[in-house]
């Protein structure tokens, strides 16, 4: 994993280390996170136990016995989600790899290597949870979500990896096999069905069939669509209303295009079915044909529910795609002119909804699922966002370190700018 390494603590950190040493922590010790900043600028201690938040605190309040994480400077955050990531085809643009060049290998020990690879890097950004749509029929069959399925079994207490099952066709005498494909991937554990409804000869038709499926097995759906006919998103809005657990559709970076009464009427009507529209302000997960994004601010004003996701994470839709869910909370605020609460909101607690998760709150009693970034203010977070520490069922599961000095200099000096080394240790000890 050329792009990580397994965190090894230094000797600041070494409090810090008892909290990452084993996946039972979250049930059996606590951990304090210490001195850090929330969004509305209060400075707190926050105690972690059994997965969830204890106790918020002021700082230098709580005591408990157990490791305890100095972030001093960071602000902590609700950790975001990622509800659109591609696990099967992730980090394939360069092909195999620097050390074997040639067309990307499909053995599902490489898509599983693959797809491990790609989890870690998501969670390393913050995501604690990632929705991943992977592809089932053709010639793979079921072998890709299978790979993904073991990658999701070999992650638990990292990071959540849900498959959701994207057959290409369900129309037709081409469609029969992959219902029965669908069905199958429903009992092996997948969290979502999906697929793209704008690819098949019946695009009504294939969306019938998989809303049946998941009103059959009580799951639910998001499917990719590019939401550029109003006429097809009237139709799966009306047939997916009131639909349990709900539906997502996304990018939908089309429906911008569309003439703003055509748009209009079709955010109405998505409003009014309860559909979540899921965004990619990266771009789209098709190619360059697909790049642009979905009329966010027409959607949020129409009552929509949208939540933002990254889309393709270097494969050959977006060969420098991130996944990063901070990026795209800041391409939403740059781009969508949305404020950053808001932009962060898309990408952590509308993100965690639309997958059917938890909400979470830096509050007494909610989910221990946290970012720290480092910096004073959720907008400057979004700006400039290297140092992170993520929080996942009650324990540190990844560390990035960003430093940033100066040379020396009578500006620097005087001026009194900012170093973004190691803080000396405080009373908690820790980074």
């Amino acid at each position: 994993m050329p792009d990580s390494q397994p965190w090894q603590p230094d000797d600041h950190a070494a409090d810090a280390a008892d909290a990452t040493s084993s996946p039972d922590t979250a049930e059996t010790g606590t951990l304090v996170l210490c001195g850090a900043r929330l969004t509305d600028g209060r400075v707190v201690d926050v105690r972690l136990g059994g997965g969830r938040i204890e106790a918020v605190g002021t700082a230098g309040s709580l005591t408990a016995p157990g490791p305890r994480v100095e972030l001093r400077g960071h602000l902590l955050l609700p950790a975001p989600a990622e509800p659109h990531a591609h696990s099967d085809t992730a980090l394939t643009a360069g092909g195999t790899g620097p050390d074997t060049p040639g067309p990307v290998s499909h053995r599902p020990e490489d898509i599983q290597r693959r797809a491990t690879e790609a989890a870690l890097l998501q969670l390393g950004h913050g995501a604690t949870a990632l929705r991943a749509h992977v592809r089932i029929g053709s010639v793979q069959g079921l072998a890709s979500l299978e790979a993904v399925l073991r990658a999701r079994d070999s992650l638990r207490g990292l990071v959540e990896l849900t498959p959701v099952a994207v057959p290409r066709l369900l129309t037709g005498v081409a469609g029969t096999d992959n219902l029965a494909m669908l069905r199958e991937a429903v009992k092996m554990g997948v969290g979502a069905v999906g697929g793209c409804p704008d690819l098949d000869p019946d695009p009504a038709g294939y969306v019938e069939a998989v809303l049946e499926i998941a009103a059959e097995q009580g799951c639910p759906v998001d499917l990719h669509t590019d939401g550029d006919d109003p006429a097809r998103l009237g139709r799966l809005a009306a047939m997916s209303g009131g639909l349990r657990p709900g539906v997502s559709i996304g990018p939908c970076a089309g429906l911008s295009l569309l003439p703003s009464q055509s748009s209009a009427r079709a955010a109405d009507q998505l409003a009014a079915a309860g559909v979540t529209v899921i965004c990619l302000p990266q771009g789209g997960c098709s190619g360059v044909e697909g790049r642009g994004t979905a009329p966010v601010r027409l959607l949020r004003a129409a009552g929509v529910r949208v939540a933002a996701g990254s889309g393709a994470l270097r494969d050959v839709a977006n060969p420098v795609g991130r996944g990063d869910p901070l990026e795209a909370a800041y391409l939403l605020a740059s781009q969508s002119g949305m404020h950053a609460d808001e932009a962060y909101e898309a990408v952590s607690s509308a993100a965690r909804r639309a997958m059917g998760l938890p909400e979470v709150r830096v509050e007494a009693g909610f989910p221990a699922e946290l970012l720290a970034v480092r910096g004073e203010q959720l907008s400057g977070a979004l700006s400039l966002a290297y140092s992170r520490v993520v929080v996942h069922r009650g324990r540190v599961v990844a560390r990035t370190s960003a430093v940033r000095e100066y040379c020396d200099s009578e500006t620097v000096v005087a001026l009194g700018l900012p170093r973004q080394g190691r803080p000396d240790s405080g009373p908690c000890g820790g980074p």
